[in-house]
């Protein structure tokens, strides 16, 4: 049986802000927690960087966004992204993210992909 751990806060967007420096890009938070079915981040983006376009073919994923501003392009065209918005994008739709003069901050919520294992090669 999988141990599940209870439920709780597991963190503070300002704390997270306030310990970054304001040019670091990335993933602030990543959630960990053993036995989970979801992935999780927390993103900034520094002002005027981008998430060039690409394809998911596999995950669904809901974006929140938490701070700052920017676009999302998908094949519906250019969306304003501000504080309090969510998306949608769906598998295998094209999209690109950029964030506005403040930068962006934004939490990704998807699916956990199944972890890595190594099977044999083929008989030969």
């Amino acid at each position: 049986m999988t141990s599940h751990p209870g439920p709780g806060v597991l963190t503070h967007l300002e704390s997270l802000l306030h310990r970054a420096p304001a040019d670091r890009g990335g993933a602030l938070w990543r959630l960990q927690e053993e036995g989970r079915q979801l992935d999780a981040n927390i993103v900034r983006l520094p002002a005027n960087a981008e998430v060039a376009a690409h394809v998911e073919p596999d995950l669904d994923v809901l974006v929140q966004v938490l701070d700052g501003s920017g676009h999302l392009e998908t094949a519906n065209g250019r969306q304003l992204l501000s504080p309090g918005c969510t998306a949608w994008l769906p598998h295998g739709a094209r999209r690109a993210v950029s964030a506005g003069e403040d930068g962006l901050v934004y939490l990704t919520v998807h699916r956990r992909r199944p972890g890595l294992t190594v099977r044999p090669g083929p008989a030969g």
